[in-house]
């Protein structure tokens, strides 16, 4: 079992920066691969940003350039580096871990970004 743990939503002022933190709690000693989701009410669940065990990393084109996903793999931890942020980014953040693929994603309780001047 894997528990999803989410930290770093919160207010902050179009052009600023937002980092937010993902821990997998598990005896699992490594993830095939984790990532964020964004949600907006009213729609559906977005992927914005991924990265396998390896290092390979994919962005949606929203946040290209923008958003930088990291991880620190023996800490089963995920990062979001959020900069230049818009009101477009306002939304509630889902952190999900996978450990093998195409096995159950895990997903936390999510982190709101509210992108406000």
């Amino acid at each position: 079992q894997v528990q999803v743990v989410e930290s770093g939503g919160g207010l902050v002022q179009p052009g600023g920066s937002l980092r937010l933190s993902c821990e997998a709690l598990t005896t699992l000693t490594s993830i095939y691969e984790m990532g964020w989701y964004r949600q907006v009410p009213g729609k559906q669940r977005a992927m914005v940003a991924n990265m396998y065990k390896y290092g390979t990393t994919n962005y949606d084109d929203s946040v290209k350039g923008r958003f930088t996903i990291s991880r620190d793999n023996p800490k089963k931890m995920v990062f979001l580096q959020m900069n230049n942020v818009n009101p477009a980014d306002s939304a509630v953040y889902y952190c999900y871990a996978q450990i093998d693929p195409g096995s159950t994603r895990y997903w936390g309780t999510g982190t709101e970004v509210t992108v406000s001047s």
